[in-house]
């Protein structure tokens, strides 16, 4: 077994609950770590062997412009995605975060985490 990491996707979106968040939206990073077998791309050398990460920052990028209330919602649509379209994936882990979140503080960001395996 082996993991793919994608750390630091930036997207700005307009997720929340709150009336600014929905019109003005906020900053998010998205972090992103999936386990599958690696061994035969190891070997091959293949793109078509192993689990593209072009193609899991596209699923990234699609379902956070998808609006939603809550973290969680993204984070759940985001693992659906990726064992919906990528079978060789068994485990993924997503941590989306809000930065710079208005909760009346100075907090640097919020985040959901959450782990999913098939």
């Amino acid at each position: 077994m082996g993991k793919i990491r994608l750390k630091n996707v930036r997207i700005h979106s307009n997720h929340g609950c709150l009336k600014e968040e929905m019109l003005i939206g906020s900053d998010y990073r998205v972090d992103l770590e999936i386990t599958a077998d690696l061994s035969q791309p190891a070997a091959s050398d293949q793109l078509n062997e192993t689990v593209d990460y072009v193609h899991l920052n596209n699923i990234i990028k699609e379902e956070m412009t998808v609006r939603s209330n809550l973290l969680e919602h993204v984070a759940k649509r985001i693992i659906d995605r990726i064992f919906g379209e990528i079978k060789e994936v068994t485990e993924v882990e997503v941590e989306v975060s809000k930065i710079n979140p208005p909760i009346g503080g100075d907090v640097e960001s919020v985040s959901v985490i959450l782990t999913s395996k098939r």
